[in-house]
C-alpha cells in the first residue's frame, strides 16, 4: 500500500469513527430522553474502541450502553437502554 493509499485508509477509519461516535451519542440523547426504552446500534466498525468513551456519555445522561458481541468475541455494536431496565 503507498503512502497516499495509506492516508486515504486512515482518513477514511477517522471519518467511519467519527460517524459511529455520532451515532452512539444520538441514542444517548434519544434513550435519556425518553423517546426510546432502547436503541440498538448495530454494525459498527469501532463498537470495541467506543465502548468507554459511550459508557462515560452515558453514566452522566443516566443510561446504560452494553456491547453486542459476536462468536469471535469482538462487539459489533452497542445497545443503549434505560438504566432501571
Amino acid at each position: 500500500m503507498g503512502m497516499k493509499a495509506s492516508g486515504l485508509a486512515a482518513a477514511s477509519a477517522t471519518i467511519t469513527l467519527e460517524f459511529e461516535q455520532s451515532i452512539v451519542h444520538g441514542a444517548i440523547e434519544l434513550v435519556a430522553a425518553g423517546v426510546c426504552n432502547r436503541v440498538m446500534c448495530a454494525g459498527l466498525r469501532f463498537a470495541g474502541q467506543l465502548l468507554e468513551s459511550a459508557r462515560s456519555e452515558a453514566d452522566i445522561a443516566g443510561v446504560r450502553v452494553t456491547p453486542v458481541w459476536t462468536l469471535d468475541e469482538a462487539p459489533t455494536g452497542l445497545t443503549v437502554s434505560r438504566a432501571d431496565a
